[in-house]
């Protein structure tokens, strides 16, 4: 079986067992179960408002849960392992199964709220929410919210802390559902925050304490030996750009010299180029006299033969 499917099959299973001992030891006060997977077994923690109702006259009742617990979800050898729920005000569960009960006696739904919401906060818990959604009263569907203290909705917080409990009143016109949260006395819930009176930063943040003073180091004002070498650093400092620039002054001044130089070279090749065209244009002229002589030569010959 893939491990997606595992997950789920689990899931499911734990769900099933979850709804048998609800039904099973609704009278008890169930408060929930965990669910582990041994080498030995499986070892299920049952907590209980009433621990001799579930265990039973000599142990009658706990043994006829096993058997059935072998039966209907094929566990291997299961040992169950009963406890007793300190503040029952506190668990989510109880409370939730109360509250319907209540409802279902005849109590009026804001009387059983604000009784339930205030003996939770009573017990000292943090925060509490009831919500009861369904035909509270009238015919028509409605949510009715309780609440008190401070609560998680979503987050790590919220499933971790929050404990959360379900439960359904049976009613003439439908159910009601009863959703309880409650945040138990002692969490450590992330944006608490504690002043310690009397107590010296350097033992409860060292850390902030030394990044502190390294700051102030930087802020205070230089001393006369301070300055005095910064002033030796400066001349330092301007004696090589002084340097720096004289080899840069250098350095253009050879770059000058050698652009005059090219450009002296490029003006007497202009010179002997402009002599060369002088020397053509008078052989050409040379050329065209002589040939202009020759013509006439030529004709003064044809006259004489005439």
């Amino acid at each position: 079986m893939a491990d997606e499917h595992q997950f789920i099959e689990d899931g499911l299973q734990r769900s099933q067992i979850d709804e048998f001992f609800s039904d099973e030891l609704g009278r008890a006060g169930y408060g929930g179960m965990d669910v582990a997977k041994t080498p030995m077994g499986t070892q299920i923690v049952l907590k209980a408002e009433k621990p001799g109702m579930v265990i039973g006259k000599g142990g009658k009742n706990i043994r006829k849960i096993t058997t059935q617990l072998e039966e209907r979800f094929d566990l291997d050898d299961p040992q169950i392992d009963v406890q007793e729920v300190d503040e029952p005000d506190l668990n989510a569960r109880i409370v939730a199964d109360r509250l319907a009960n209540a409802l279902e006696r005849g109590w009026y739904f804001r009387k059983a709220g604000h009784t339930t919401i205030d003996r939770i906060m009573d017990a000292g818990a943090l925060g509490a929410e009831i919500v009861l959604s369904g035909k509270v009263s009238g015919a028509r569907s409605r949510v009715e919210k309780f609440n008190r203290g401070y609560i998680k909705h979503n987050g790590e917080p919220a499933e971790d802390i929050v404990d959360h409990g379900q439960g359904v009143a049976v009613m003439k016109l439908g159910t009601i559902g009863v959703d309880v949260k409650i945040i138990p006395p002692g969490a450590d819930l992330p944006d608490d925050f504690e002043i310690h009176e009397g107590a010296s930063p350097e033992e409860v943040v060292p850390e902030a304490v030394e990044a502190n003073e390294s700051v102030e180091e930087l802020l205070d004002e230089p001393t006369d030996e301070e300055l005095e070498e910064l002033g030796a650093d400066e001349a330092a400092e301007d004696a090589d750009e002084s340097d720096e620039q004289a080899v840069d002054e250098e350095v253009v001044e050879e770059v000058l010299e050698e652009e005059t130089a090219t450009d002296e070279e490029s003006d007497a090749d202009a010179e002997a180029d402009e002599s060369v065209e002088e020397e053509l244009d008078e052989l050409e002229e040379e050329v065209e006299q002589e040939a202009e002589e020759l013509m006439d030569e030529m004709d003064s010959d044809e006259e004489g033969d005439e």
